[in-house]
């Protein structure tokens, strides 16, 4: 604080203008360490949240956005692999491509009505979660909102992939493949959930995207869209 002192001192007596360049990088270093109130932290967190999971679903309810995007391309239900390896023997490979398009475009169909969802819980952030959430690991974030939201999530998003699916034929698709599948001599027949499996996979999808999103926020400075962002997270 001295050196501060007598370096200011002698600044004034050096040029008036070189004193005010001085003092306004000093107001601006003080103004940058003053502390966030909890006030601050928790709006910013809920604006950053906000951001991601509505970029994030904004992403992936695009043509294409789960489809093409090997991180959460949405495979062939992997517990009856078998049905799909058995079925491209035997010639019908068209159509499990076609069903695992049409499962892809139902997530995406149904990722539209994510964002709202994701918002309500967002809301709800206390005090605490926010600090414990600018203070905690690289997705911190992220994991707070799945762990405040998977299941209100999967209960509303269910018949929302339900209804895509159906919109898309995807349940068309899964219940002609599995018929011809189990008309294959001496094979185990097979009928999984179609729904909690795209449900699960979509959601996952989600969070997959949000999470990338929050970090680009937490790493990027070009990311904070706003003063507030950018002051939560220079400081955290």
């Amino acid at each position: 604080m001295k050196k501060l002192l007598l370096l200011t001192f002698f600044l004034f007596l050096a040029t008036p203008a070189a004193f005010s360049q001085f003092w306004k990088a000093v107001e601006k270093e003080i103004k940058a360490a003053t502390p966030l109130t909890s006030e601050e932290v928790t709006r910013g967190l809920k604006e950053a949240l906000t951001n991601g999971a509505s970029k994030g679903s904004q992403l992936v309810s695009q043509v294409d956005g789960y489809f093409k995007n090997p991180e959460i391309k949405i495979p062939f239900p992997p517990d009856v692999k078998r049905v799909e390896d058995q079925l491209r023997q035997v010639g019908l490979g068209n159509q499990v491509d076609e069903f695992v398009l049409a499962l892809n475009r139902g997530a995406e169909d149904a990722a539209k009505q994510a964002a709202p969802i994701f918002v309500t819980a967002i809301k709800q952030m206390t005090v605490e979660d926010a600090f414990a959430i600018l203070k905690g690991e690289p997705d911190a974030a992220t994991q707070y909102l799945k762990k405040t939201t998977s299941s209100q999530l999967k209960e509303k998003f269910s018949p929302i992939v339900q209804n895509s699916l159906n919109k898309v034929n995807a349940t068309k698709y899964y219940g002609d493949i599995v018929g011809n599948y189990n008309r294959v001599p001496f094979v185990q027949k097979v009928n999984p959930d179609l729904n909690a499996y795209a449900t699960d996979m979509a959601i996952h999808g989600l969070f997959v995207m949000i999470a990338k999103e929050e970090k680009n926020i937490r790493q990027n400075p070009a990311a904070r869209s706003t003063d507030l962002l950018k002051k939560v997270f220079s400081q955290k």
